[in-house]
């Protein structure tokens, strides 16, 4: 079986990748036991961030952790995710500042909250009507094979988009942070209120996983 370490503490996000993915490959998630440098995602493209963060731990796993690898003849990849949001009538903001878009006001290193993040975004639109709050979730992936006897791998690139507007008001409990704003283009109701088994047919993650499956398929099928 091919394994996957999904380089993300973001327990959401794994589960989606898992859920959309399905049972074909085995996940590992990044633990605090695994001593794996965190990686500050300064690139100015999703694509950037997320070839660094996969690059990054495939090196450190290595040189550092063995015994995450597999045993000889099982493929083994690292998988990272850059993804966020643009809104048209923001120049493409909050772009790859997305998850730490309500943190950069004050200097803050890190993310911010999702509450924060979506209140930032609902002030900064207040005074744009809704034909002009179109927007877009985009998601990049990051594959690099990590195989003990060989040089770190050349990365393979998977890209999604999911079209839509950002609504008045969040709505909806579900999700994680700009689904209760987000509307997808065709429905009415926002990610968070669509659910898990509608969002992850359509959602820019989908479409990023669906490249990446399809690339399994041919090349190592």
């Amino acid at each position: 079986m091919t394994t996957l370490l999904i380089a993300t503490r973001n327990a959401h996000k794994v589960g989606e990748i898992a859920a959309i993915l399905g049972p074909a490959f085995r996940y590992l998630k990044v633990r605090g036991e695994d001593n794996l440098p965190a990686v500050v995602e300064d690139a100015p493209t999703f694509a950037g961030n997320a070839v660094k963060k996969a690059e990054t731990i495939a090196r450190a796993l290595l040189l550092q952790s063995a015994s995450r690898l597999p045993d000889a003849g099982e493929k083994f990849f690292v998988l990272a995710d850059d993804s966020g949001l643009e809104v048209d009538a923001l120049g493409g903001a909050p772009g790859v500042h997305s998850a730490r878009f309500a943190a950069m006001d004050s200097g803050q290193e890190g993310n911010s909250p999702d509450t924060a993040n979506n209140a930032k975004l609902l002030r900064l639109l207040a005074d744009v009507p809704p034909p002009r709050r179109t927007a877009r979730f985009r998601c990049v992936l990051a594959l690099v094979e990590v195989d003990r006897a060989v040089p770190l791998l050349t990365p393979q690139l998977f890209e999604g988009a999911c079209e839509g507007q950002i609504d008045l008001a969040p709505r909806g409990a579900g999700g994680f942070g700009y689904d209760p704003l987000f509307i997808p283009q065709g429905h009415s109701q926002s990610f968070a209120e669509l659910g898990e088994d509608v969002k992850n047919g359509l959602s820019h993650r989908a479409k990023a996983l669906a490249e990446l499956r399809r690339w399994f398929a041919s090349s190592h099928g």
